[in-house]
């Protein structure tokens, strides 16, 4: 298959660095960017157990380093050995409920994480493009379900996403500070709440659903009636790596959103999707605890009619796809008829081949 994305990532003198390689997105991403022949490096925490990372076994698969994005002198060190052409920021501490546990160590990973990447960056002088992953839920939110644009007003209601907005800020700093003395070109990218084979996290839906499903177990949930721009994590993975060459290729852009056309789906339907997808009967309950009901957005709506026009992006799974396409992935799996990088391989070509139908590149 011709795979005009990617063309000017292979070209790069460098490697491309993604910090939380370890992660769900990460090892996505660290795939993708295999299959599309570019060099990758990694710099992230050991992964978490039953991870993607280790489902894969991707352990020593690139050249890595497992240490903490707040230790400045290890990423230094790790970027001037390997001096990569260009970064994917993804390391975060990316949960809601543990941010409220944790709040100065979700401070201290999110800003200052950050902040020591673009400082290691914009002091080299081979990194030429930085992509900082943020999240959907920096903006403002007043629950009116109303779409997010990239230029509306940025605020966290929990610890979590005012880290993010904090991110944010970070990057319009070292965007000022590229227009004042050079450097690296910086762009934020936002996506929606990102599903797909392999996520195994605490406290997130369809992790939670799998787990109970796998142990046959009472699956409890929160906040049925909520809302979430849910999409298949290959989407804005592939956004990213299109915002990526579209800054290298000269385009200006600051940041951009990535979500799914369609009005967002609330939990209780995604339920209903996953139950309908899986081949024998669960138990769903929702919890009645307030306190729970109050800690997160109830609404949240993403409008990335930007990277359409901007980049010609599109979805290439719908919301629904998007469920099925993961409880297949987990069914595959967890029977072991495939394993974990087959199926994370076979939706690559999916994306990759759906994408070149459409003149998307």
């Amino acid at each position: 298959m011709d795979l005009p994305l990617g063309k000017r990532l292979r070209n790069l003198p460098g490697p491309i660095l993604i910090t939380g390689h370890t992660g769900f997105k990460g090892t996505w991403l660290t795939l993708l960017l295999e299959r599309l022949g570019v060099p990758v490096v990694g710099f992230s925490l050991e992964p978490e157990p039953q991870s993607l990372f280790d489902r894969a076994n991707r352990r020593g698969r690139i050249p890595e380093l497992f240490a903490d994005i707040r230790d400045f002198g290890s990423a230094e060190g790790f970027l001037k050995t390997y001096k990569p052409s260009a970064i994917f920021h993804m390391a975060a501490q990316p949960l809601v409920l543990e941010s409220y546990q944790t709040p100065r160590e979700t401070f201290e990973t999110n800003v200052m994480g950050t902040v020591n990447i673009l400082d290691v960056a914009f002091k080299s002088n081979f990194v030429e493009a930085i992509v900082v992953v943020t999240t959907d839920k920096v903006y403002r939110n007043d629950n009116l379900g109303k779409p997010f644009i990239e230029s509306d007003p940025l605020a966290g209601k929990d610890p979590y996403s005012a880290s993010k907005a904090g991110t944010e800020a970070a990057v319009a700093a070292w965007q000022q500070i590229g227009k004042v003395s050079g450097g690296p070109k910086v762009v934020s990218v936002r996506a929606g709440n990102v599903i797909g084979g392999g996520d195994w996290a605490e406290d997130r839906l369809i992790p939670d659903l799998i787990r109970g499903f796998e142990s046959k177990s009472l699956v409890t949930l929160r906040n049925p009636e909520s809302t979430r721009p849910w999409q298949h994590v290959l989407d804005p993975l592939h956004g990213y790596a299109m915002a990526l060459e579209a800054v290298l290729g000269g385009r200006f852009i600051h940041t951009i959103n990535f979500g799914p056309e369609a009005k967002s789906l609330s939990v209780r339907e995604v339920v209903e999707i996953c139950k309908k997808s899986w081949p024998i009967e669960v138990i769903v309950e929702f919890s009645k605890d307030q306190q729970m009901e109050n800690i997160e957005a109830v609404s949240l709506e993403l409008n990335s009619n930007f990277a359409r026009e901007t980049l010609g992006w599109e979805s290439n799974w719908s919301q629904e796809a998007a469920i099925k396409s993961t409880m297949e992935w987990w069914d595959k799996v967890l029977n072991k008829s495939v394993e974990s990088e087959v199926a994370c391989q076979s939706d690559i070509e999916l994306m990759l081949s759906h994408a070149s139908s459409l003149g998307i590149s």
